[in-house]
């Protein structure tokens, strides 16, 4: 009884919070996922990093495109750092043919999440925030599940601005000198001159 009584007091003085996510929702999904500041990360890009949820697995990268895996399902993420360094934000009209259609704006970051049936039976969820867009096609009963990963994985996507402004300066990496690394250097003796002087 003691320990109960002082595992109890611990965990109230430690400020320490679980939060249980009603995930047979995805409006309370996304709403409660995208409103917390997570800083958790596992993953890097060049110029951006991102946290990869349990169950779901890193595939490969092919420039500012990741593909991941889970539960048999592929998903590509793509990253708009261009759009994030100038600061573009996209509008976007919700879909009432759609199976799911909601404009989010959370935390000053804006996107939306789009799910439509496909005529395979299957759903193509398309998520898009913080300059990043999500694609899966999943079944049915796999969406909420899908819709969490994905909400995770957009939530905790940060930017580099040191990184990224270099990757997109013009003038930077642009050199004016030629060189020629097959020619042979054996003409120089440049070493042997700085070695006699130190002599």
């Amino acid at each position: 009884m003691k320990k109960i009584l002082l595992l109890s007091l611990l965990l109230l003085l430690c400020g320490c919070s679980i939060v249980r996510i009603d995930t047979s929702n995805i409006d309370n999904i996304v709403e409660v996922v995208l409103s917390k500041d997570n800083n958790l990360y596992n993953q890097i890009g060049k110029g951006y990093k991102y946290y990869v949820p349990r169950g779901v697995s890193y595939m490969d990268t092919n420039d500012y495109n990741d593909v991941l895996y889970s539960n048999g399902d592929y998903y590509y993420l793509y990253i708009d750092v261009i759009s994030y360094y100038y600061d573009v934000v996209k509008d976007y009209q919700e879909n009432n043919e759609a199976y799911y259609s909601k404009k989010i704006d959370i935390n000053g970051k804006t996107g939306y999440l789009e799910i439509n049936e496909q005529k395979n039976g299957r759903y193509f969820v398309e998520f898009m925030y913080n300059y990043s867009k999500m694609e899966v096609e999943t079944d049915l009963e796999n969406i909420n599940d899908v819709v969490l990963n994905m909400t995770y994985i957009l939530s905790t996507i940060k930017f580099n601005d040191n990184i990224i402004k270099i990757m997109l300066d013009d003038d930077f990496l642009v050199s004016e000198e030629k060189y020629d690394i097959f020619t042979s250097k054996k003409e120089s003796n440049d070493f042997l001159k700085l070695e006699d002087e130190v002599e």
